[in-house]
């Protein structure tokens, strides 16, 4: 077996890793710095190379660097606790052969290590330079996480179509922004189209354009969302909600990629690249004869599954933190995020996934008492937010005030203080009828 690089600046980490290699059979050299990597590196060519990402002042990107220079063939191992879409795609594109979340499982380890060496082939071409990359909010380290950052940063530079699912909140149409903001289509339009908001009768008209005269009402021509966005990334949003009639004329596009308006008399060609999201299952729909088959196996290329908020809890802490950040800038606050407000978020449920999370710290930035969320605030929101049919007057004129706070933080925009407030915006209408707000 050939010789080993590990890159570790925690001791038993390192020790650890280290003995079980070696009692793998392995030969292992073991650096605590990147200076001591970048080192070794310059005089020897390892074939595998295990590194952390956060060492010390520079990072396993820059031994990822250094270890293909010197071997375009070189399979590098990167592994961290605090994995962003931003390493994962830099790691990407500086040609990393995987990326693993810790804390893993030894075996899985080996499993990678061994893999590495099935794939080595001396001709193995080195892949361009990460480059600056730009910031996003896919926040998250777990294990499903970095999993998903991994799919999402190889499929970004093809023209594949991308198939994300997922629950309501989950950050479906986040993903599928950051899959174009990295492809070569960047530059070109990013276009979502809630497919489960438009009545079937005016979705084709909707994606395809129409003609004047097209039908009732159509007095001018209109273009549709796929010529819009030529040479751009659609996204079609709850794709599982179109109906049975207008899936064929999908499948139709998807295969030839051309489009005629209502009422045109030929077809213009148009160069997009289609993502499609659902909260449903469509294998089952499928199955049920309810989704066509035919369009499943087209947008089923790549597929990415984006877990609920209760199976990544570990997320859950740098999404409030993340999120708290932003809202105290936005407000003008300093609201603190307590212990005992991180514990109390991991135990509930989220029903609303990230999207409710996000809501609920808006919510608490602007309202939490003495500028502090801990766990009782979390407890009273999440109440609060509730559906309560028999209110006494206390909690009245509580909500009440909640109200006017919140409509005074959005400068009085409606539709944004429904959302923070967790309820309908026709609900808050109501609220400040009755209110005579």
């Amino acid at each position: 077996m050939e010789r080993l690089l590990i890159v570790e600046d925690d001791a038993g980490v390192r020790t650890t890793i280290v003995n079980f290699l070696e009692l793998e059979g392995y030969s292992v050299d073991a650096v605590s710095s990147t200076r001591e990597a970048l080192d070794r590196l310059t005089k020897n060519a390892y074939p595998i190379v295990i590194s952390d990402i956060y060492v010390d002042d520079r990072t396993g990107l820059d031994v990822l660097e250094a270890a293909r220079l010197k071997d375009p063939g070189c399979s590098v191992i990167l592994m961290t606790a605090r994995g962003t879409m931003e390493t994962v795609m830099a790691a990407t594109r500086g040609g990393a052969f995987d990326y693993i979340a810790k804390p893993f499982d030894l075996d899985r380890m080996l499993e990678t290590v061994k893999r590495a060496e099935a794939s080595r082939l001396p001709q193995q071409e080195e892949e361009a330079d990460a480059g600056d990359l730009p910031e996003t909010e896919m926040i998250g380290s777990s294990a499903a996480m970095v999993e998903i950052y991994k799919t999402a940063s190889l499929a970004a530079p093809t023209d594949a179509t991308v198939l994300i699912e997922g629950e309501t909140g989950t950050g479906k149409e986040l993903v599928a922004r950051m899959i174009h903001r990295h492809s070569a289509r960047a530059a070109q339009p990013f276009v979502a189209v809630d497919c489960a908001s438009i009545a079937p009768t005016l979705l084709e008209s909707e994606l395809f354009g129409s003609m004047k005269g097209a039908f009732t009402g159509a007095d001018r021509d209109r273009t549709g969302v796929f010529e819009a966005a030529n040479r751009g990334t659609v996204l079609l949003d709850e794709i599982g909600d179109i109906d049975a009639g207008f899936q064929l004329k999908l499948l139709r596009f998807m295969q030839e990629r051309e489009i005629r308006p209502m009422g045109a008399s030929r077809s213009k060609v148009v160069d997009v690249r289609v993502i499609a999201a659902t909260n449903r299952d469509l294998q089952k729909m499928v199955d049920e004869k309810k989704f066509r088959e035919d369009l499943w196996f087209r947008l089923n290329v790549v597929r990415i599954v984006i877990p609920p908020l209760h199976d990544r809890r570990s997320d859950i802490p740098l999404l409030a933190r993340f999120f708290l950040n932003k809202y105290n800038a936005r407000y003008g606050r300093d609201v603190k995020l307590a212990e005992s407000g991180v514990k109390a978020m991991q135990e509930y449920a989220w029903p609303g996934n990230v999207r409710q999370l996000q809501h609920l710290i808006e919510r608490l930035t602007i309202l939490a008492p003495r500028e502090r969320i801990d766990g009782e605030a979390i407890a009273d929101a999440l109440t609060a937010m509730e559906p309560r049919e028999h209110a006494g007057d206390t909690l009245v004129e509580a909500e009440t005030e909640q109200i006017r706070r919140v409509l005074a933080a959005t400068g009085g925009n409606k539709s944004r203080a429904a959302q923070i407030l967790g309820i309908e915006r026709k609900t808050l209408y109501r609220k400040l009828e009755r209110m005579k707000l």
